[in-house]
């Protein structure tokens, strides 16, 4: 099966043989995500390519075609609503009586943006549980996708091999709009020790404030040609340039995020744009990576993060 990144608006898949279904949605409080699945007309109706795999001690049919991915800005949701419209995403789903076609979403905005489906769309979302739909989902891709999990150290991206007898319990890190930290102990047995609220939402409201950044991505792009010393306060510009030994902070070590503002005698439109993102990633990234403070309470193995944020990964190793 080809896996395929989408772009808004893009018209991805013009094939005739191609037939368009399995549409599912998570609506967040930044970001609509969508995924749908393109299937190939003449291999799916061709017994000569029928075949089946072991998933989870279940035998389950494999089917032959491609995944999308899309994403949209939850505060421009017509726009997703467009896009589906105009591939008739939706026009192989099961019809309930009464209540149109019915489309697996989850995520706050599957609430709050169902009678706008219903409308313009005639589409009825089936809810589902977004923290049920988290766990299901990392241990699915855990224990069936090969290269799914990996580290990345000092630049270098390096693959895990997952021990299945030795999977649980771990920590989940989930960066979205915020984070939240979940206990993973099982299929369907999990619980949110904890969270903040200074998230992929956090870096891209005040990225926005301070940038004028258009998009999530532009932001992203930006802070990676900035430099945060210029606006962060480091532990060698508390100690004249050198370590603080005594507790194991290097120099180089952020004291105080954005903490050179004060006492620069500057104004916004002093510093660069690029600088201000760099240093709201390190920030956010920083917070985030306090996470690990519970991974050692509660005694889990691993932790594994995931969300649109990390993206951006080399500077949230550096965070």
């Amino acid at each position: 099966m080809d896996l395929e990144v989408t772009p808004a608006g893009a018209n991805s898949d013009t094939r005739s043989d191609a037939r368009i279904s399995h549409l599912a949605l998570d609506i967040g409080g930044t970001l609509a995500k969508l995924v749908y699945f393109s299937g190939n007309e003449k291999l799916l109706n061709d017994d000569r390519v029928q075949s089946s795999a072991e998933v989870g001690g279940r035998s389950s049919s494999i089917l032959h075609g491609r995944l999308h991915f899309a994403k949209f800005e939850t505060g421009k949701i017509d726009e997703c609503v467009a896009f589906i419209n105009s591939k008739e995403l939706g026009s192989q789903h099961p019809k309930e009586l009464g209540n149109g076609k019915i489309v697996k979403a989850t995520g706050g905005g599957a609430f709050k943006f169902a009678d706008l489906f219903k409308e313009k769309l005639d589409v009825c979302l089936d809810k589902e549980d977004e923290m049920d739909c988290l766990v299901a989902g990392a241990n699915f891709l855990l224990k069936a996708v090969h290269q799914e999990a990996f580290t990345y150290i000092g630049g270098q991206k390096e693959f895990v091999q997952i021990n299945q007898d030795d999977l649980y319990p771990f920590l989940l890190v989930n960066i979205g709009s915020g984070v939240s930290m979940i206990k993973v102990d099982g299929n369907g047995k999990f619980e949110r020790v904890s969270g903040t609220s200074l998230g992929g939402g956090t870096f891209w409201g005040l990225g926005k404030l301070l940038t004028k950044c258009n998009s999530f991505d532009e932001l992203l792009e930006l802070s990676q040609q900035g430099n945060n010393r210029v606006v962060d306060m480091l532990v060698g510009d508390i100690y004249g340039g050198g370590d603080y030994n005594k507790i194991g902070l290097s120099s180089t070590a952020i004291a105080s995020s954005f903490g050179k503002t004060v006492s620069a005698n500057k104004v916004l439109e002093n510093y660069r744009t690029e600088d201000l993102a760099r240093s709201l990633l390190r920030m956010i990234s920083n917070n985030i990576g306090q996470a690990d403070i519970f991974r050692r309470i509660l005694h889990t193995w691993s932790m594994l993060y995931n969300g649109h944020h990390i993206r951006c990964r080399s500077l949230l190793v550096e965070g």
